[in-house]
């Protein structure tokens, strides 16, 4: 098939967004798939495949800001849009913003099948503004997404059992869709690493993930100053993100000395395997990708409570959950396990026995089926459609 990937967010792979375009992007390629892909990743202009549209502006202030996250928005060009689509036979939609929903428009058009993945929760979108706990908002965001983008595609790809039923319970309908996790690469797995000698006597405590107040980093470093065993850990927060100054600030507080860092892909692997726990603080997280690396590699895995968080559902039992930003609760499990390292030796192996469900491989091949059976499908509608035609 000739597929066409609309990416409104695409850029380095330091998201999560990023991370699954490009992940499917090389699986379909190695099945054969000729893909194309539509965004605004200025780097990739001239590149084969790629239809590059210009930046969406909303001012220098937000421009900036926008910036400071560490992603770029695209701006519809419907001319753009449409070079890109000509002659595909499938469309898959990566996000429900302003490329995504020009893109949404034009297929209908000319009649192209679409499938679009569910890559951001209403709160991840609100909590920019500060104001992800208000309720009505948030299903507003939810109705918005569906008006303009999921009700016209002919399945929707969810990464998890949690973000579906939380948009189907904000819309109130039933959709046509598929649970596929994003997956785990396979070079992400459990191997021997010495840790670092500056670290050889401290319990090394990861976490990964963007500085943001969602991810709620500060909860974390919080538990790690309450704990009995504070001078003993070494706090690792890989990411980047617009808190980093604040989160330092905090840190310097707490008389905490955080690693702050953005690893490469190879590097996190090996910080993830030299590590003794990986704990997910995040308040809001539609899968976790980074979660489930720490369980391919057999990592103890402490997560939050939340209940807009998928995340809570990979834990293995209630030991392993803290209650919701509260950092005295995460404080005693952090010392529970640093005082019972059999019982974490045995929880490792636990997590390390899930973490076949997210092999990635598999994942894409599910993903491949589902652009399948929606083109297919498609093709049959259109097939009918000629059919009665004719015999009128």
């Amino acid at each position: 098939m000739r597929i066409l990937l609309v990416c409104d967010v695409l850029g380095e792979e330091n998201n999560g967004t990023t991370i699954a375009t490009m992940n499917l992007v090389r699986a379909l390629k190695s099945k054969g798939h000729d893909v194309r892909i539509l965004c605004a990743d200025q780097n990739k202009r001239g590149l084969e495949n790629y239809f590059i549209v210009k930046n969406l502006s909303f001012g220098k202030l937000l421009d900036k800001y926008v910036a400071k996250v560490g992603v770029t928005l695209a701006k519809p060009e419907k001319s753009v849009i449409e070079k890109a689509m000509e002659g595909v036979d499938l469309v898959h939609i990566m996000l429900p913003f302003a490329l995504g929903k020009a893109a949404v428009k034009i297929a209908r058009k000319k009649g192209i099948p679409m499938t679009a993945g569910f890559h951001c929760q209403a709160e991840n979108f609100t909590a920019y503004i500060k104001l992800n706990r208000l309720q009505l908002l948030n299903h507003l965001v939810y109705q918005h997404f569906y008006n303009k983008v999921y009700r016209y595609v002919d399945a929707i790809h969810y990464p998890t059992e949690f973000i579906k039923q939380t948009f189907e319970a904000n819309i109130k309908k039933r959709t046509n869709c598929y649970v596929i996790s994003n997956g785990v690469n396979g070079r992400v797995k459990k191997k021997v690493v010495e840790k670092p000698v500056t670290l050889k006597d401290k319990f090394v405590i990861l976490s990964t993930g963007r500085y943001a107040r969602e991810k709620s980093q500060d909860t974390l470093l919080k538990a790690v100053a309450l704990s009995k065993y504070k001078d003993k850990i070494q706090l690792i927060l890989a990411g980047q993100g617009t808190k980093e100054n604040a989160y330092k600030k905090l840190a310097e507080k707490l008389k905490l000395t955080p690693i702050f860092k953005l690893y490469d892909r190879d590097e996190i692997v090996n910080v993830i395997n030299y590590s003794d726990m990986y704990v997910h603080p995040a308040d809001i997280e539609l899968e976790g990708i980074a979660c489930l690396e720490a369980i391919a590699c057999g990592k103890l895995v402490i997560v939050s409570s939340s209940k807009l968080s998928a995340t809570k559902s990979f834990a293995v039992d209630d030991k392993c959950i803290f209650k919701s930003r509260n950092a005295k609760d995460l404080a005693k499990i952090i010392d529970y396990f640093i005082e019972h390292e059999n019982e974490r030796l045995v929880y490792e192996e636990k997590y390390l026995k899930e973490s076949g469900v997210f092999n990635q491989d598999e994942c894409m091949a599910q993903m491949e089926k589902m652009m399948k059976e929606v083109y297919e499908l498609a093709r049959e509608r259109e097939k009918n459609r000629l059919l009665l035609r004719s015999a009128k």
